[in-house]
């Protein structure tokens, strides 16, 4: 008898939407200290279309929306997050779901549990900074099911949808590592770049929730969809900042749009400010004048591995209200290409979330 078959959409190698196939795969086989999650949501992030076109590559240096349209990157061996892409395999970086199985070794109490996965999984322990992630170094969630290590599995309990809940995980957890590296403190500013995404709208509330004034770039038709999740003070994508604010006017900056913007951003610091990213969506090569950096004394701050107290933080804040989803629409899982090319005309605020068919 042959294996158990799911839905899925299989990535099958660097390329452009022809290289989404949503096709059967079989059921994962859960191992030792293993779950199986029948995925309910599964969200749609920048990463996975630059993983398939291949923009981690240190060869490439344009923006990710130079890239990732009808001209992928070729193969390349440094084209994955950390390591060479496992394709072909699923992606999915933020997953809501139930858990179905469990290993022997894995607690009972889980099983029937609506959780989040923790996309970045530290492979040895927290004192080291080695990580994968779910998704992209092995498969995720745009599937029906998905296995994974039972300590990245975070039960939640709140009366949010299952929609509202696949927004959190990768775009959430971003951008409290990064606030949390930065260590952001009440009565802080902190600018806020590309504040409409998925990173940026959730780094707006989580900013406010620290008792941060913010200050937030965004397009000008979504400044009021911004300005209602909580930012102080909306700027246009083309204010002259050193104009609008003025030198050493902010504490903190997060960035994860890069660019031609990045020299003015390292202007507006305070003395002692730091910079902190997780992305550069608007070009991965900087001018950097080291004056500003070292005469000023700026930290910078570059985040991919999430530390410990990450995810638990999130999900703490959800069951006691204190953020709330910024969903933009969902799509069938079957509709990927859709989702995407949507995704990538950036006219939306917050996140697309994937919804896998309820049965085979």
């Amino acid at each position: 008898m042959g294996r158990r078959l799911m839905k899925a959409i299989v990535t099958t190698g660097n390329g452009g939407y022809e290289k989404l196939a949503y096709k059967d795969t079989p059921v994962p086989q859960i191992s030792k200290g293993e779950v199986l999650i029948k995925v309910l949501a599964a969200g749609v992030n920048n990463t996975e279309i630059n993983t398939r076109v291949g923009w981690y590559s240190s060869s490439v240096t344009e923006s990710t929306n130079e890239t990732s349209d009808e001209e992928p990157v070729i193969q390349n061996a440094d084209g994955g997050w950390n390591k060479q892409t496992p394709f072909p395999f699923i992606q999915g970086t933020d997953c809501c779901g139930q858990v179905v199985s469990r290993a022997d070794d894995v607690d009972i109490n889980l099983l029937g549990k609506r959780v989040l996965i923790r996309p970045c999984i530290r492979e040895q322990d927290f004192s080291s900074l080695d990580n994968i992630w779910l998704g992209s170094d092995f498969d995720g969630a745009f599937a029906q099911y998905v296995k994974v290590r039972a300590s990245e599995v975070f039960p939640v309990t709140c009366n949010w949808s299952d929609a509202e809940l696949g927004t959190i995980p990768c775009a959430y957890g971003t951008s409290e590592n990064m606030l949390h590296r930065a260590q952001l403190r009440a009565g802080e500013t902190v600018l806020i770049t590309g504040a409409s995404g998925g990173v940026g709208s959730a780094t707006v509330q989580l900013a406010k929730r620290r008792g941060a004034t913010v200050i937030a770039i965004a397009g000008d038709e979504k400044h009021h969809l911004v300005a209602s999740i909580g930012a102080d003070r909306l700027l246009s994508r083309s204010a002259n900042l050193l104009s609008e604010l003025g030198e050493q006017s902010v504490d903190v900056v997060v960035d994860n749009v890069a660019g031609s913007t990045f020299p003015t951003l390292l202007k507006v610091l305070k003395r002692g400010g730091k910079y902190v990213s997780s992305g550069a969506i608007a070009g991965p090569v900087v001018d950097l004048d080291m004056r500003d950096m070292y005469l000023k004394d700026i930290t910078l701050i570059g985040t991919t591995a999430w530390d410990e107290p990450v995810f638990s933080n999130l999900i703490r804040y959800i069951e006691q209200g204190e953020i709330r989803p910024v969903l933009a629409k969902t799509y069938p899982l079957s509709a990927i290409v859709e989702a995407q090319k949507e995704f990538l005309k950036k006219e939306h605020v917050g996140k697309f979330v994937l919804i896998p068919p309820s049965e085979h």
